[in-house]
């Protein structure tokens, strides 16, 4: 169960004890407590996001133009707005509709003029006629994030060649009255909401310090490296230690190097991160953990912790790496999966592409969905510890994304061709390669430590960063 998923049991009345209890076997409960502790940690007292919702429309019955008079505007006022009151129940969002559709230039005014006095975390239109896009376009411009759903037969390509590329805009023309376009957007407003709440700790240098990467909305607090080590020594061979590595012994499709012993000292670093989670009111962490191995001042790097924690949607991040903290959070919160941290390798005789990484998740499809196969083998690099190879499906279509600073993605999208071993391979357990769109020339890939995630989403990341300001280009 991820980490939104249990704010959402949480915030809808269910029990602790409910929640922990639906994880069937992927992880203990007792494991899950620290998590879900730490999850709950975000600052208390902050409301949940507000979304206006308005329907424009002619008060006049319907004659001639689309969507046509044999369409049926009060049954889709009335359905829409019981599928979106389903949409944000399931995600925490408070919606308030007008009390009856917008007819005129009168109520859009009333309407803008409340808005930009209240401003409300977004705002849904759905323009019911095709006549009504001078308003829509209006109301696009509050000032405040705007889903705007036209359903098929509402718009022509000239409606909405401007309002559908306007920054802090999500248009949906789309025939899916399901609603699922509309619910994308809530989603959105959800995933900033929660990312501008979300405090991350650096356990890297020698001071104490807190910043927030603006525009993207995430503090960051930093911590002494030493913090690690000597919290680690606390943490001691306690039975929840124990299961958590004896879970993974059971589950793993063969175990290599590591020894129960190594499993055990992995498990600790896990409940290490989330002390250290804990006590700095945290809800992720990241680790200067190869400078600590380097140094011996850990006797174990941290790869299966950090794996364990990006699986149930809490951070536990490479590197003290800010650019790959914010591209896993945005994919976690976004989607709903954890994305796959790499170090990008150009295959230069057929021109493929290779990640490879000692951290990996093997909750690839989904928080909710069925884990990948995987191996337990040592961190390649110190040859101690526990890392996991997961075993990535061939032919899986996968996104490319990484946050480059606060205000930048870069995006790209391939389909896995296979996993490589190590040895008769050096570099990092996880080791996949990708036939990938572009460049046409691998050697010219931007980006360093590149989510790789299972899907190709790159329009979803594309519509977060139109209507919450940060610029997407090509990988």
């Amino acid at each position: 169960m991820c980490t939104h998923c249990i704010d959402s049991a949480l915030h809808a009345g269910v029990s602790r004890r409910e929640v922990l209890g639906s994880v069937a076997g992927a992880v203990t409960i007792a494991a899950l407590q620290g998590i879900v502790a730490a999850a709950e940690a975000a600052p208390k007292g902050v409301e949940v996001p507000l979304v206006r919702v308005c329907y424009l429309r002619p008060k006049a019955k319907y004659w001639l133009g689309w969507p046509g008079t044999a369409w049926d505007p009060e049954g889709f006022v009335a359905k829409s707005r019981a599928q979106l009151e389903g949409f944000a129940k399931d995600l925490n969002i408070k919606l308030a509709f007008e009390p009856e559709p917008l007819y005129d230039d009168a109520a859009t005014d009333k309407f803008i003029a409340s808005v930009k006095a209240d401003k409300p975390q977004g705002v849904v239109v759905f323009p019911l006629h095709m006549n009504e896009w001078g308003r829509v376009d209006r109301i696009s411009q509050c000032g405040v994030p705007t889903i705007v759903f036209a359903g098929l037969g509402t718009c022509f390509t000239g409606h909405i060649a401007v309002i559908g590329k306007r920054p802090g805009v999500y248009l949906a023309s789309t025939p899916d009255f399901t609603l699922a376009p509309a619910r994308f957007g809530l989603k959105m407003i959800r995933t900033y909401h929660d990312i501008h709440r979300t405090k991350i700790v650096v356990v890297a240098g020698n001071d104490t310090r807190e910043q927030t990467l603006n525009p993207f909305g995430l503090t960051v607090r930093y911590i002494p490296r030493k913090t690690f080590p000597d919290v680690y020594k606390t943490i001691g061979e306690t039975p929840e230690v124990v299961a958590v590595a004896e879970e993974y012994m059971k589950t793993a499709q063969k175990i290599v190097e590591p020894t129960r012993a190594d499993v055990i000292n992995a498990s600790r670093c896990y409940f290490t991160a989330q002390k250290i989670m804990k006590d700095n009111d945290c809800q992720g962490i990241t680790m200067d953990c190869l400078g600590l191995v380097a140094s011996r001042e850990l006797p174990t790097p941290p790869c299966m912790a950090w794996a364990k924690l990006v699986d149930v949607g809490v951070l536990g991040i490479c590197e003290a790496d800010l650019n790959a903290v914010m591209s896993s959070l945005l994919c976690s919160r976004l989607l709903d999966k954890p994305g796959f941290i790499q170090d990008p390798v150009p295959e230069t005789v057929n021109n493929t592409f290779i990640g490879a990484h000692c951290v990996c998740p093997t909750k690839l499809n989904g928080f909710d969905k069925p884990a990948e196969p995987f191996i337990l083998r040592s961190h390649s690099e110190s040859n101690i510890g526990v890392s996991f190879q997961v075993l990535w499906k061939i032919g899986q279509e996968v996104t490319i994304m990484q946050m480059v600073g606060p205000a930048r993605m870069i995006l790209g999208h391939g389909k896995v061709l296979r996993n490589l071993d190590t040895p008769p391979c050096g570099g990092c357990r996880t080791s996949v390669e990708l036939a990938i769109d572009a460049p046409a020339d691998t050697r010219d890939t931007k980006g360093f430590h590149q989510l790789f995630i299972y899907g190709d989403h790159r329009r979803d990341f594309q519509a977060y960063g139109q209507m919450f300001g940060i610029a997407s280009e090509s990988i």
